[in-house]
């Protein structure tokens, strides 16, 4: 076990284990203030740098079926192409899917997104490989199922082969290997109460390995753009089974240098 390793196991069973998320103090509109809690218990200051989050290692938290990699946007979206005459709304009014719960609102998420071996069964979009090996959502004119597609599509865009986003490979691999590809990663898990009971720890990632795993569909895009908030929402994520597969040891029991009373 390293000192790194040490460090973090200290930290989670001093100010974490056997505890409860305690939010009160965090804004209750925020989804992500448990998670804002176990970072300010386990020392860590918040940020959206793509580094890891302590001593080399990313931190992720107890999810109920599905964990993130990362919040990583396409290098390209077509709405940001000069060439093409479509801003952000438009786009997600063509390719998205209004949310009859949130009035109307249209959302690029949920049933229009693609994956490897999954074609949106909303819009027919794809997600495949390039020539050049990077990630991109394909939309063919000739595959969306939607009977007015014609009144929704614009005639610039009724054609075969159009890339609605692209994330470069050399772009994914520098992402995923500075957050994961140091010492690895640690998740804290609670138990069925909602009480923090472990810690487990995995190896670094490897970027071959991942990118097969989006290409096998372990790994998934989970897009949350909607319109009026200016953020993509770019989720890369895979579902709790797979995370576990990768955990390579967990505590407690917690090393015999430490106290072991609680």
């Amino acid at each position: 076990m390293s000192d790194e390793e040490m460090k973090i196991i200290e930290l989670f069973q001093q100010n974490v284990y056997g505890k409860s998320p305690d939010t009160t103090e965090f804004n209750q509109r925020h989804d992500g203030k448990a998670g804002h809690w176990l970072e300010r218990q386990m020392g860590i200051a918040a940020n959206a740098n793509n580094e890891p989050d302590l001593h080399g290692y990313e931190m992720k938290n107890s999810t109920g079926s599905k964990t993130t990699f990362g919040d990583w946007s396409a290098n390209y979206y077509i709405f940001k192409d000069k060439e093409v005459d479509l801003n952000r709304t438009q786009f997600m009014e063509v390719f998205g899917k209004p949310n009859v719960e949130k009035g109307g609102r249209y959302s690029w998420s949920g049933s229009p997104i693609p994956n490897f071996n999954s074609p949106s069964t909303y819009n027919g979009s794809e997600m495949v490989f390039d020539d050049a090996k990077n990630i991109i959502i394909v939309y063919n004119y000739s595959r969306d199922p939607r009977p007015d597609k014609e009144n929704i599509v614009p005639p610039n865009l009724q054609q075969e082969g159009v890339i609605l986003a692209r994330w470069d490979r050399d772009n994914l691999n520098d992402k995923l290997t500075k957050k994961f590809g140091h010492h690895g990663w640690f998740k804290c898990n609670k138990d069925k109460n909602g009480c923090y009971n472990q810690i487990a720890f995995g190896e670094p990632m490897i970027f071959d390995n991942w990118i097969k795993l989006v290409e096998q569909g372990v790994v998934f895009f989970d897009s949350g753009m909607y319109v009026g908030n200016a953020r993509n929402y770019s989720q890369w994520r895979a579902n709790n089974n797979h995370w576990d597969s990768l955990i390579t040891r967990t505590y407690p029991p917690f090393p015999g240098s430490l106290d072991n009373s609680q």
